[in-house]
């Protein structure tokens, strides 16, 4: 009830219909009602003269008024009164609009006039009056009607104008948040204490020892200060999407215990001019007063676009706003104490102005976990999860390669999800293998019809991938190969790097190329025909042979220059010539054509295991690595499978990351003490030498 009160109150519904009804009770009031103007008219001084004469009045009252006397009565019989008519009297007869020459009269029992204060007309009307015997009455002059009237005429406007604003008012919070239409300028960012600290990210070890100094700068400023040290203004994380650039954002300031004010890059963005600038001022204003402090900005690349790409050129409302944030950030007067810490996927879009030291000095990329970083990821959000002793978290960590935080929480919470819908206490090994497909391809179809022909097309596809992925073992291993249906996919094979790589070489993308072409390849080799199945090989294989042309210099007709960038505008016209791109699609075919060949002759020379994978594949649907590799050697499944070594990966406290550090420097400072000594040892030794120089010929 309490709840439905103030949506009433808060509505603008309701103020309109409280000012209605109350100019509706000041019309009543006033005698502005429609019904009373139909039975009373106002008529000429003369004309009540007459109809007083005449017998036709049947009472009338005197009242002074303003300089004159206004006179009320009421006639005997109703009078015929012609109805005044604005526009043209109109009839609508026989399907024609014809003039009506027809008069519309009305009837009305009273009358008002006024008469001047003068003897002669008073006593001429005191005389008819006595004469018929007319009763006629006086009232008192009204001495408040100058207040009334003005009261009247101006407490319905000063309602209004109060209403309105009301109504302004609601409106302006409903859309611009706390403060109300006057103002939306204001920031809308509140400071908020954050209760994440440096153990709750994982996978970022090195991304926290960059933080550790500002951490310390927030908690004792004086202690860089009285060196004459400047901490840096701002801290640009960039990275992927799901890397943790936020986490580490909040795990800052909760370490730091200060005040964090957290905003998106579009929060500053609106439709009016000068508002975004506006917010920026605001909340540079706020975090001063409560310094030091800690502003993060999210998606900054939504404001901080390079100038110039805007419709509206140097007014446009966004540039206005980023050149409000550059003087914040460093300007004349400062920002002594406030720290800015943004997180962006497009760093490259970034204006120099704002990317330049003494704003962004710091730079940290928060880039994709390697295996050591997933494992601890994933011993994070496995907290509060019961896990069963199958559940092998660092295989699991080896199996997702390219998986970012975000990823692997989800991955977990699919797991989560299933255990609890079969009803388990536990997440089991099965789980977790069902939820890293669900993330990798989506949920499995088993209930989807399927002829055995296609079966049997999908099966040996998927087995012309795993043949030529075992073969081409340089780089990659088959992890797992299935024909069940999920998402889009028919089936597919999973191919997972040995080690974690940072580098592509020629002779691991055209190994690439080869297993991607695997498939089609194992459908010529046995059908004799091709299928839809290989599309979405070929679009990656296409992509992987293009980047390997315009991007990696590993072309050797088109040299090593890169035509291409990865970041560039898809729409965006190419920076080569047309006889350029003839070379490009040339040697992109040349690249696909030569891994069609290296998988078809692998097919060819492996028909035995080939069939034996696909056989098993129909048989049992999917395949892991120990069941593929058994089937390779043997051409049987295994009765077993052993268990592979694990590492210990642990997760970094703001303490740990912080004696990384001082062990970090300890290390290079031996080191440079024992260079020096080796240094002088030598120095001593060529000097002994200068003065003994037979000492060497003694020696031997």
């Amino acid at each position: 009830m309490k709840n439905n009160k103030n949506g009433l109150f808060k509505s603008s519904l309701f103020y309109i219909i409280i000012f209605v009804v109350v100019m509706g009770v000041i019309m009543l009031v006033t005698g502005g009602g429609g019904s009373q103007s139909t039975q009373t008219q106002g008529i000429r001084s003369s004309q009540f003269t007459n109809d007083l004469q005449t017998n036709k009045v049947k009472n009338f009252s005197v009242q002074p008024s303003g300089g004159v006397y206004k006179i009320t009565g009421q006639y005997k019989k109703p009078q015929n009164v012609k109805q005044k008519n604005n526009g043209i009297p109109l009839n609508f007869s026989n399907g024609k609009l014809t003039k009506s020459s027809n008069n519309n009269y009305t009837k009305v029992n009273g009358f008002t006039t006024s008469v001047l204060k003068n003897d002669s007309s008073v006593s001429q009307i005191t005389k008819l009056a006595n004469k018929n015997k007319v009763p006629m009455s006086t009232k008192e002059t009204q001495s408040n009607s100058f207040w009334l009237n003005l009261a009247i005429s101006v407490l319905p406007l000063l309602i209004f104008i109060y209403l309105f604003y009301i109504m302004m008012k609601q409106a302006g919070g409903a859309g611009g948040g706390a403060g109300g239409v006057m103002k939306v300028g204001k920031s809308q960012a509140k400071p908020v204490k954050s209760s994440v600290k440096f153990s709750d990210v994982a996978g970022e070890d090195e991304e926290k020892q960059e933080l550790v100094e500002v951490v310390e700068f927030l908690k004792d400023p004086k202690k860089f200060t009285k060196l004459g040290a400047v901490i840096p203004k701002g801290v640009l994380l960039e990275g992927p999407p799901g890397t943790g650039k936020t986490l580490l954002a909040k795990a800052v300031a909760g370490e730091a215990n200060v005040p964090f004010y957290s905003l998106s890059g579009s929060d500053f963005v609106e439709m009016f001019v000068g508002v975004g600038a506006s917010r920026v001022r605001d909340l540079f204003a706020q975090a001063k007063k409560n310094a030091p402090a800690i502003i993060f900005i999210d998606e900054i690349d939504a404001v901080g676009r390079k100038r110039g790409s805007g419709m509206g050129g140097g007014h446009d409302e966004r540039e206005q706003t980023l050149n409000q944030l550059l003087v914040e950030m460093d300007g004349f007067t400062g920002n002594e104490g406030v720290i800015v810490i943004a997180a962006t996927n497009r760093s490259d879009v970034l204006d120099p102005a704002l990317t330049r030291p003494g704003r962004f000095d710091r730079k940290i990329l928060v880039g994709q976990p390697d295996v050591r970083g997933r494992e601890a990821i994933l011993k994070v959000h496995a907290k509060g999860k019961p896990l069963a002793p199958d559940v092998d978290l660092h295989e699991i960590a080896k199996q997702t390669p390219g998986f970012v935080g975000a990823d692997l929480a989800n991955l977990l919470n699919e797991a989560a999800l299933l255990a609890a819908r079969n009803g388990d206490n536990q997440i089991n090994a099965a789980d977790m293998d069902e939820a890293e497909d669900r993330v990798i391809a989506g949920p499995a179809k088993r209930n989807k019809v399927i002829n055995e022909h296609e079966r049997q097309i999908v099966a040996n596809h998927e087995a012309g991938h795993t043949i030529v992925g075992l073969v081409l073992n340089d780089a990659r291993v088959v992890h797992k190969v299935t024909i069940v249906p999920r998402g889009r996919a028919g089936g597919y094979a999973i191919m997972l790097p040995k080690e974690d790589q940072q580098l592509i070489s020629k002779k691991n993308a055209q190994e690439q190329l080869a297993g991607l072409m695997g498939g089609r390849t194992a459908e010529e080799v046995v059908f004799h025909s091709e299928s839809s199945g290989a599309s979405n090989d070929f679009e990656q294989a296409t992509n992987l042979a293009r980047a390997m042309v315009t991007q990696y210099g590993m072309s050797d007709k088109i040299g090593t220059v890169e035509l291409e960038s990865p970041n560039q505008d898809p729409y965006a016209a190419p920076k080569y010539s047309q006889e350029t791109a003839t070379k490009i699609d040339d040697e992109v075919k040349y690249f696909i054509d030569e891994a069609h060949s290296e998988a078809k002759k692998i097919i060819e020379g492996h028909r035995e295991q080939h069939k034996a994978i696909a056989d098993a594949l129909l048989k049992y649907e999917t395949l892991d690595e120990k069941e593929i590799l058994s089937l390779y050697k043997t051409g049987k499944m295994p009765e077993h499978s052993e268990n592979s070594d694990e590492y210990p990966s642990e997760n970094e406290t703001f303490e740990q990351a912080k004696k990384a550090i001082d062990a970090k420097e300890h290390e290079h400072e031996k080191k440079l003490e024992k260079e020096i000594d080796h240094s002088e040892e030598k120095h001593d030794e060529n000097h002994d030498n200068s003065d003994h120089p037979n000492s060497d010929n003694q020696d031997q």
